[in-house]
């Protein structure tokens, strides 16, 4: 039993593709938009991302205090 693919499911699977594509295309800006928000809001706030106050002791040469 062999099917024939139509050019009604041509018409149908380009539009889709385009559909999926634009999605993407947005889905992603979307989330390169917000990952430079927050690390901007990060580099606002004094404090490069992913340093830890213990790394910031120790690189200006003072001991970090524990109680």
């Amino acid at each position: 039993m062999g099917t024939t693919l139509t050019p009604d499911f041509w018409r149908l699977f380009a539009v889709l593709l385009v559909i999926a594509t634009a999605v993407t295309f947005v889905v992603s800006a979307m989330l390169d938009a917000l990952a430079l928000r927050m690390l901007r809001r990060r580099a606002a706030h004094g404090r490069p991302p992913g340093t830890r106050a213990t790394d910031l002791a120790h690189r200006s040469g003072r001991t970090p205090v524990h109680h």
